[in-house]
């Protein structure tokens, strides 16, 4: 079955008139559009690209930001039988070049002005399989002559007629491209079977009720696997979902939206975790103990209910009493109604799991790849363990191979690398396993537990390993770390590049007397390096000797994308910061 078609006919067919999707135009509130108009705007996208000359197969690229367009184009193009190109949209003009040809994309949807203008770039050269450029947004100024059209008026003349060009499981539905931590992106083939089979394991596993009921906020970028599998898992389920534009107003967007559910990733529940125990830390201590109180009152409840134990009633009267107190006060802030968040991207710290857990806010953990269609494993509502990354989905195999490689088969795993038959060849096993590349072990009840990137590993010069992942997700867990990176290998002790978080820094500022000059100067401060000093040493008590770090730089600025060194999903690419900063990293030597 075509997946585009799995989405959107059942849904028209069953509820034509109820709200699909949310979205928001500047300067202007939100807006829906239900099934049937959601539908008639995809089709007529669909004939328009048909029109243009799009045929099965063909390559249709999206070079924007989170937008209703984003996802109209994605399920048009599909509906058809082409196979959608996503391009992170911080990726710069030579990065989008090169996923355009090496995919061979003939149309290209864009958001903003830069991805116009590198788009056009390419396009005059006359040496490309680019064609045509589709633009969301009016306020963008093209070039018509360049084969240019507003999406708006490129759709205008179309058909609104249903079609759907019948698909077999094992056809491609789409490219992602890898974010390249390691080294070139290569383009992953995941299949219409993929998608389905992965959403049908998900309803299997989860038991939802009432899904049709949900809203989703998509806030992390549709061109990763992670936010565009599940906002497609949420239309397949005739959830809502609204699309953020702008990340950034994530906290304003909570609170207007007011989404049931949001996938996420580790940095934003970090935060979360130490901005409430902050603030907890700054009251009176009456309501220190009350919030200690709540917590604990919380945690002992889901604890029983993550067992399928009863609760006690006086353990009820107690849970409505802390949820009135403190946690209807911290969900608010969330919008008030999240209660179901899955998170990936890389390890979140049990005690963030736990307190969330408290709260009433199921953090459902998960492990996967891009090559995996997201999720190989993830929390269940009960029988998980925190700390770990949960159970295999249904129809979804895992084992343990040489030096604790996590190896998997299953409905996701994808069809191969786009025109890379040698890589492709690289990452499976014989006997057909497709080999993650990160290490770990599997526990008694099931539960896989990830260790580190194999090639994260890092071996001292006194020949300890060490695992950077834990440390670094152990450090930034404080509200004053942003951003960390862990540097031992060959090395006789660990040192790391730290990011302040410079928000909670300038209030330490403040309340210490220290005056404010510049970052650069801030960061070299010796009152705020000892500060630094003592809580890095107070959060690494329970390590061992060798795993700690005994030396650190403070940075005076963050880890950028457009710098290369963190990926679009905020993940650092080592290697890049190592080279760019050796000097800085040498001297702690």
């Amino acid at each position: 079955m075509n997946l585009a078609e799995a989405i959107i006919q059942k849904n028209i067919d069953k509820h034509p008139l109820k709200s699909a999707i949310g979205f928001k135009k500047k300067n202007e509130g939100w807006k829906e559009l239900s099934w049937k108009k959601f539908g008639e705007i995809i089709f007529k996208t669909a004939n328009a690209l048909k029109e243009a000359g799009i045929k099965e197969n063909d390559k249709v690229s999206i070079y924007s930001e989170n937008s209703s367009e984003w996802m109209i184009f994605d399920l048009a193009a599909i509906s058809l039988g082409a196979v959608t190109v996503p391009i992170y949209s911080t990726n710069n003009a030579e990065q989008a070049e090169y996923i355009i040809q090496d995919s061979g994309a003939k149309i290209i949807l864009v958001g903003d002005q830069a991805q116009y203008d590198a788009c056009a770039e390419i396009l005059q050269r006359n040496d490309s399989s680019l064609e045509t450029i589709i633009v969301s947004k009016k306020a963008v100024w093209i070039k018509k002559e360049l084969n240019s059209f507003y999406l708006e008026d490129f759709i205008a003349k179309a058909s609104s007629e249903s079609e759907f060009c019948k698909k077999e499981y094992d056809d491609v539905a789409t490219l992602i491209y890898t974010s390249g931590t390691t080294g070139t992106p290569k383009g992953v083939m995941l299949t219409q079977g993929n998608f389905i089979k992965a959403f049908d394991a998900h309803f299997e596993f989860f038991k939802f009720k009432n899904f049709e009921e949900e809203l989703s906020l998509a806030f992390l970028p549709l061109s990763h696997v992670f936010e565009r599998s599940w906002s497609l898992l949420c239309l397949y389920g005739g959830a809502r979902v609204y699309f953020l534009e702008d990340p950034k107003s994530i906290a304003k967007t909570l609170e207007e939206v007011k989404p049931t559910m949001m996938c996420a990733v580790p940095r934003f529940f970090q935060k979360i975790y130490a901005g409430v125990l902050e603030k907890a830390q700054e009251g009176s201590s009456l309501k220190k103990k009350i919030f200690d109180w709540a917590v604990e009152t919380g945690w002992a409840a889901v604890e029983l209910r993550r067992n399928e134990k009863p609760l006690p009633f006086g353990l009820k009267i107690k849970e409505t009493i802390a949820e009135i107190l403190v946690f209807s006060k911290i969900k608010n802030r969330m919008g008030g109604r999240l209660w179901f968040l899955p998170c990936g991207g890389a390890s979140l710290s049990p005690e963030v799991t736990r307190f969330f857990e408290s709260v009433g806010i199921h953090v459902t953990v998960g492990y996967g790849l891009t090559e995996t269609t997201a999720t190989l494993t993830l929390f269940p509502f009960t029988h998980f363990e925190h700390g770990t990354s949960g159970k295999p989905l249904p129809g979804v195999e895992i084992r343990i191979g040489a030096e604790d490689e996590i190896q998997a088969k299953g409905n996701g795993i994808m069809k191969g690398y786009y025109n890379n038959p040698e890589e492709t060849q690289k990452v499976f096993t014989e006997d057909g396993w497709f080999k993650t590349g990160d290490a770990g072990k599997i526990d008694e009840n099931g539960n896989l537990i990830i260790t580190d990137r194999l090639k994260d590993l890092m071996k001292t010069s006194n020949g300890k390993y060490i695992a950077p992942q834990q440390i670094e997700n152990l450090l930034t867990n404080n509200n004053f770390i942003q951003q960390i990176v862990m540097i031992a290998e060959g090395r006789q002790f660990a040192s790391a590049l730290i990011v302040p978080n410079f928000e909670f820094l300038q209030d330490y500022l403040k309340n210490n007397n220290i005056p404010f000059t510049s970052w650069e100067e801030v960061v070299k401060n010796e009152k705020v390096n000892d500060f630094y000093k003592q809580k890095i040493k107070d959060l690494q008590a329970h390590l061992s000797e060798f795993e700690k770090v005994k030396k650190f730089t403070l940075m005076p600025a963050e880890f950028e994308i457009s710098t290369g060194e963190i990926t679009p999903t905020l993940k650092v690419k080592r290697n890049v910061v190592l080279k760019k900063y050796a000097d800085l990293i040498d001297e702690m030597y």
